[in-house]
């Protein structure tokens, strides 16, 4: 792999590059889903090739190939050369890089307790059957519907620089869920229930480490209760929100938002820009001095963990809010220098060999307290409110600054006690105002992770895998409204 690197590398070199970079990516990915007593489709993908970016007079070119030989990497270097002098002519700021490591002989790997490419498909498909067949053994007002699926990816990577690194890295995401869809016949409705389980940085031993089995008759049941559920009172209450609820929320509202290109306005599709404008950093109190936020790629189980990120920085974590403060924002090496860093926090990333890398969300997490706090100590200091589980619907403008969530269960509070499942239940607040509405986080013991296998962005698209950590919080006086009332 490294004779191989060499050639596009000595070709940039040759050819005027101040830097130049290639990554050889093999993807692969299983896909198994099942519904009721069958399984619908088993998908299996491999994509293998490697793409050359160039920097020439402050300016990128990137080009890539599926054909991995010697001749070719050297036709697809000179490309990327002749890209970047195109480029050149529409570029308006000259691309800085701030320093890196180098690292000649890198690797890492995903911890992994079994490989889930070498788990055989009757395995899979079996577990799921199961789990099929445990919703299905309850009576509701109606049919029972459900489905389950397990996806699972794995890349090897191989990027070397002309800065001296060469770095060789196995990085495996797991995702096993289920839904569980009851109809009632008689009022046409149907209602669901999804896997509070999300997708982790981890092997096989997922599916033994968060039992879908145990789990799917609760949730079979309460889709059967959320047909009687009582419609929820609009009105300002206290919300209690789950790990499992919480971590879009922390996505949406604060992930995107940190982006630094999207802080100065170098990237807006998917998520438009932010209103965490530059001249915060440092002065805006974000949310409450609860509210502690860290982005980092080192996170045990996290999607985004690695071991380097696809600018060859060693990653690492770091404060983005503290007690309650927008301290720093993502960055990767071509915009760090713009708001005064020395260093990358290593957020580059490129979703396949074709794909450019830039700036990707990294695992952004809420800090858990001292002490031993749990969503019931939360929950017992609520006169009116809501306890929501699982995350739902969603809606947030274009700087990040207006929101609305739902969710998947959500429990009416009174006077300190769950007292009985609601219904038709979202809130809405402007970012700020949320965050600096907290007065009490979970501690360490409650702490969990939460997150999204395809976050996309970017144009043309990419697809990004991105953990949020967290345990239960309170906030006080959030507007709750009905979503079920016709206006």
């Amino acid at each position: 792999m490294k004779d191989l690197a060499d050639v596009a590398l000595n070709v940039a070199r040759q050819r005027g590059a101040s830097y130049a970079d290639i990554r050889f990516v093999r993807t692969l990915n299983n896909f198994v889903t099942t519904r009721e007593k069958r399984v619908e489709n088993v998908t299996n993908t491999e994509s293998y090739g490697f793409g050359v970016r160039v920097l020439v007079d402050g300016t990128w070119g990137f080009a890539a190939s599926h054909d991995v030989k010697k001749e070719e990497i050297a036709i697809v270097a000179e490309r990327a050369i002749q890209i970047a002098k195109a480029n050149k002519i529409i570029q308006r700021t000259r691309v800085t890089l701030v320093p890196v490591e180098k690292y000649p002989d890198a690797k890492y790997s995903t911890p992994v307790q079994r490989d889930p490419f070498a788990v055989p498909l009757s395995e899979k498909a079996d577990y799921l059957l199961k789990v099929n067949a445990e919703a299905m053994k309850l009576k509701g007002p109606g049919p029972i519907f459900v489905n389950s699926s397990m996806f699972f990816t794995k890349e090897e990577k191989y990027f070397a620089s002309t800065e001296g690194s060469y770095i060789e890295q196995t990085l495996i995401r797991s995702w096993p869920s289920f839904t569980v869809t009851s109809v009632d016949t008689k009022t046409g409705r149907f209602e669901q229930r999804t896997s509070l389980g999300t997708p982790a940085g981890k092997g096989y031993e997922v599916i033994a480490e968060y039992d879908l089995l145990g789990e799917v008759p609760g949730a079979a049941e309460q889709a059967i209760q959320k047909h009687t559920a009582k419609p929820v009172e609009p009105g300002y209450k206290d919300l209690v929100l789950h790990p499992t609820h919480l971590w879009l929320t922390i996505h949406e509202s604060i992930g995107h938002p940190t982006e630094l290109d999207r802080v100065l306005g170098y990237e807006a599709n998917f998520a438009g820009t932010s209103f965490a404008t530059r001249e915060k950093m440092g002065k805006f109190q974000y949310g409450s001095k609860f509210v502690n936020i860290k982005g980092d790629k080192v996170q045990a189980g996290g999607l985004a963990s690695c071991g380097w990120d696809d600018d060859g920085v060693k990653t690492t974590e770091w404060d983005i809010i503290k007690d309650g403060v927008l301290v720093s924002y993502q960055t990767v090496r071509d915009n760090a220098a713009l708001i005064g860093l020395k260093r990358s926090h290593g957020a580059a990333y490129a979703d396949s060999w074709g794909s450019v890398a830039f700036q990707r969300m990294p695992n952004v997490s809420l800090m858990p307290a001292t002490g031993s706090i749990s969503a019931d100590d939360l929950i017992a200091d609520v006169k009116d409110g809501i306890y929501i589980e699982g995350d739902g619907s969603f809606s947030i403008d274009q700087q990040r600054y207006n929101f609305q969530f739902g969710g998947q269960v959500f429990w009416e509070i009174k006077n300190g006690k769950k007292v009985g499942l609601l219904r038709d239940v979202a809130y809405q607040a402007r970012t700020p105002d949320f965050w600096n509405s907290c007065d009490g986080v979970g501690s360490k013991e409650h702490y969990r992770l939460g997150g999204s296998y395809f976050d996309g962005k970017g144009e043309p698209g990419q697809v990004n895998a991105v953990s949020h950590g967290c345990p239960p919080a309170r906030f006080r006086r959030v507007n709750v409204i009905n979503t079920g009332r016709k206006i």
